[in-house]
C-alpha cells in the first residue's frame, strides 16, 4: 500500500514545505506549520480538469486574444439590502464565492438568515446549518418576523453529502455555516484544522464554480480579529467581507477587504434590533451624535471608505503623566502612527507632549485606517492640551507629511459637499484640496503646513 503523501503549511503565510520545521521561512512565524495530507496525482489532475474549466466546461479552455474577449455587464442580483449590496460591489454575481467572518454575535448567521428568506422568494435557496440545530434557526427566523415558506434548509456537515444534496436541489444560492465544522471523509485531521477548512473550502469553490451557484461560506475569527484558517483561503475565494461591532454596541459594520467584482474596502452600517439587521442609510449622522456642549479634544473629520465619505467624530484627552514612560493609545487608529504624528507636532508645532499621556478614539468604533484623518487628529490633541473647544460647525481632513506640510487626500470636493449637508460651516483643509467655488454657506480655509492649521483652528 502507497504511503500517503502530506506537506507542511504554513497558517500564517500559506507557504507549504516538504518537512516539519519550527519556524516558517517566509514570514518568520514559530510553531505555525501544520500537516496537510495530499491526494493522489490522478485525483488531483481530475481536480484541475473540473475545476478550472469553470462554469462553462473545458469548452472554453482555449487561447483567446484580448481584444477578443466578449466584454459584457456581469448579471447581479441584490440581496435586499442596500448596505449588503454596496460591501458585495453592487449584489451578489452567479458562482462567486463570498466568505463572511465575525466574532461570536456579531450577527452573521442573522444577516444570512434574513438575506436568504428574502432570496428565497425569487429564487431557489439553501440554508446548511452545521453548527444549529434546524430548531434553532427556526426559533430565531420566527423571533425576527421572516417568511418560512420557502426557504430550504439542511442540517449537515459533511462536504460530500452538502454538494450531493445541492446538485439535486440545485440552489441559486448555497449558504454554508460554517467552513470551521464541514468535513472531508478523506482527510484524517479534526474539523477546523487547517487541512480540512482548506480541502473543504477549494472542494465547494470547484462545485460553486461548476454550477455557477452562489456560495456563501461563514467563518470565524482569531482573537486578533483575523479570519481564522490558512492564508490560501482567502485566495481561494472571490469575495472576503468581515462584520464588526461591539458587543454593547447595537451597529455593526460590514466591510470587504477582498471583492474581485467591486471596489474593496467599502463598509456597510447595520443596525441590531428586534426584528434582526436593519441597514442604516445616513451612518454620518449616527456618528455624529454630539453633545450640546462641545468638550475641548473633539472635532469631527471625513475618512472615505470604499466609495462615499463617511463623518465622525475624532476625540484626544491629553493628561499629565504620572509614570516615567508616558502612554500612547488609539482606539480606531494605527498606533504607530499617532507616535509619529506628535514627534511632528512637537518638531513642526512647538508642542512638547513628552510628559502627557495622549489618548485618542473614534467615535463610534469605526476604524480609520486613511491618512485623510492626520490633521483632525493633531488639532484634536492641540484642542485638548489647551482646554479649548473647537467649533462644533468645524470640519477637518488632510494628511500630515513628516516635514510638517499639509499633503493633499483623495475625494476632496466629495467630502466637502457631504460635510456642507450635515451644516458644517467652516472647514480646515490642504491647498490642493480647496475648491474653486466652496459649499454654499461654508468657509474653506486652505493650510499649506501644520503651523497654519493651528492658527485657524481657532479664528
Amino acid at each position: 500500500m502507497a504511503k500517503p503523501k502530506t506537506a507542511y503549511v504554513c497558517n500564517e503565510c500559506g507557504s507549504d514545505y516538504r518537512k516539519w520545521q519550527g519556524q516558517c521561512s517566509d514570514c518568520g512565524t514559530w510553531n505555525s506549520l501544520t500537516e496537510v495530507r495530499l491526494g493522489s496525482n490522478s485525483g488531483s489532475l481530475d481536480a484541475r480538469r473540473s475545476g478550472y474549466a469553470g462554469a462553462g466546461g473545458l469548452e472554453q479552455n482555449r487561447v483567446q486574444l484580448l481584444n477578443q474577449i466578449s466584454i459584457e455587464d456581469v448579471p447581479r442580483f441584490s440581496s435586499g439590502s442596500t448596505e449588503f449590496d454596496r460591501v458585495l460591489g453592487g449584489g451578489f454575481v452567479p458562482g462567486a464565492v463570498v466568505l463572511i467572518g465575525g466574532h461570536p454575535g456579531a450577527g452573521k448567521s442573522t444577516l444570512l438568515l434574513q438575506t436568504l428568506c428574502y432570496l428565497a422568494s425569487q429564487m431557489n435557496a439553501l440554508y446548511i446549518t452545521g453548527e444549529e440545530s434546524l430548531a434553532q434557526v427556526a426559533m430565531r427566523a420566527q423571533r425576527l418576523g421572516l417568511p418560512m415558506d420557502r426557504l430550504q434548509m439542511l442540517s449537515e456537515t459533511s462536504v460530500e453529502s452538502i454538494t450531493d444534496i445541492a446538485r439535486d436541489v440545485k440552489p441559486q444560492v448555497l449558504v454554508v455555516d460554517s467552513i470551521q465544522v464541514v468535513h472531508m471523509a478523506d482527510i484524517q485531521s479534526a474539523p477546523g484544522s487547517v487541512s480540512q477548512v482548506r480541502e473543504s473550502a477549494a472542494y465547494l469553490t470547484r462545485f460553486a464554480k461548476q454550477t455557477g451557484t452562489v456560495l456563501i461560506l461563514v467563518g470565524h475569527v482569531t482573537k486578533d480579529g483575523s479570519l481564522a484558517g490558512p492564508k490560501v483561503l482567502e485566495h481561494m475565494i472571490d469575495c472576503s467581507t468581515l462584520l464588526e461591532g461591539d458587543q454593547d454596541s447595537r451597529y455593526r459594520t460590514l466591510r470587504g477587504h477582498k471583492n474581485r467584482f467591486g471596489a474593496v474596502n467599502e463598509l456597510g452600517i447595520f443596525a441590531m434590533t428586534e426584528l434582526g439587521l436593519k441597514e442604516v442609510s445616513n451612518p454620518s449622522a449616527i456618528f455624529l451624535q454630539r453633545a450640546e456642549d462641545v468638550a475641548a479634544g473633539s472635532v469631527v473629520m471625513i475618512v472615505w471608505e470604499g466609495t462615499r465619505p463617511l463623518l465622525v467624530e475624532i476625540q484626544a484627552l491629553v493628561d499629565e503623566t504620572h509614570f516615567g514612560n508616558p502612554r500612547r493609545v488609539a482606539v480606531g487608529l494605527e498606533q504607530n502612527r499617532l507616535a509619529m504624528l506628535l514627534a511632528v507636532l512637537h518638531r513642526h508645532g512647538g508642542l512638547h507632549l513628552g510628559d502627557q499621556d495622549v489618548y485618542v478614539n473614534v467615535v463610534g468604533g469605526v476604524r480609520v485606517a486613511e491618512t485623510s484623518s492626520d490633521l483632525a487628529l493633531l488639532l484634536a490633541v492641540i484642542s485638548s492640551f489647551r482646554n479649548h473647544a473647537l467649533s462644533e460647525k468645524l470640519i477637518v481632513f488632510g494628511e500630515v507629511g513628516l516635514s510638517g506640510e499639509i499633503r493633499p487626500v483623495p475625494s476632496g470636493q466629495e467630502r466637502l459637499k457631504e460635510a456642507a449637508k450635515h451644516g458644517f460651516k467652516r472647514a480646515i483643509v490642504p491647498v490642493a484640496n480647496a475648491p474653486k467655488t466652496p459649499p454654499e454657506g461654508m468657509e474653506v480655509i486652505a493650510v499649506r503646513r501644520l503651523a497654519d492649521a493651528i492658527d485657524a483652528m481657532y479664528d
